[in-house]
């Protein structure tokens, strides 16, 4: 290929003689606007890490002080059947309590969706503020936990969904990022699906556990 054409506006030619500065950051694309200033990256960085830690002191709260009640519902056939106990109710009930919720129980079911939706819709009743369940989100035949969540909710909450979903595929907690699972009010209970992998659940309950404050907050001004 000759120099004119490799110079041609609207082609993006690498040629292996050509000399990159990787401190640059002079990218060019086809028909893009030109070399990345470094003052922009330098300040999408700050604004990205001061984003982050308002987060995190959102889910750090002082002793004693509580969002409100929480309960945990741990979907799995073989936990349910006594086959398994590395169960992740514990972990769940851990981060609740450091995002400043009262954890009632964490309670196991196996992938039914008659008894997911019964000991979700208890849970309801049962006045609390939120309710994790983990598991059954996947595409699997026994994974119907969107299935047993969605008659119970008045109010979808997309945005908690797609942003747990977002985190998970950042992460790389695939079976949070391909999760079916659903976010949404129920009464006045918020009601949150994540994936069962540690992964998906550390990294769903940063995610959700502000938002959750937020929604339960709005919740109770009514």
């Amino acid at each position: 290929m000759s120099d004119a054409a490799s110079r041609k506006p609207g082609n993006t030619v690498v040629s292996a003689e050509t000399d990159i500065d990787e401190n640059s950051l002079d990218v060019r694309l086809a028909g893009g606007p030109g070399p990345v200033d470094p003052a922009d990256v330098v300040a999408a960085d700050a604004a990205a890490r001061e984003f982050v830690a308002r987060h995190e002191q959102a889910t750090h709260r002082p002793q004693g002080e509580e969002i409100g009640r929480a309960l945990v519902v741990v979907v799995d056939d073989e936990a349910a059947h006594g086959e398994d106990q590395r169960l992740l109710g514990p972990l769940v009930s851990e981060l609740l309590a450091e995002a400043g919720f009262h954890v009632d129980a964490a309670v196991v079911v196996s992938g039914d969706e008659v008894e997911i939706r019964n000991a979700l819709n208890t849970a309801v009743i049962g006045g609390v503020d939120l309710v994790v369940s983990v598991g059954g989100v996947g595409v699997g035949a026994r994974d119907v936990t969107p299935e047993a969540t969605e008659p119970l909710l008045d109010r979808r909450l997309r945005g908690i969904e797609e942003a747990v979903r977002s985190s998970g595929l950042a992460a790389g907690a695939t079976d949070g990022g391909l999760s079916r699972g659903l976010a949404g009010i129920s009464g006045q209970t918020l009601v949150v699906n994540l994936a069962n992998s540690r992964a998906a659940v550390r990294d769903g309950m940063a995610t959700a556990a502000p938002l959750a404050k937020y929604v339960i907050e709005s919740i109770s001004e009514f």
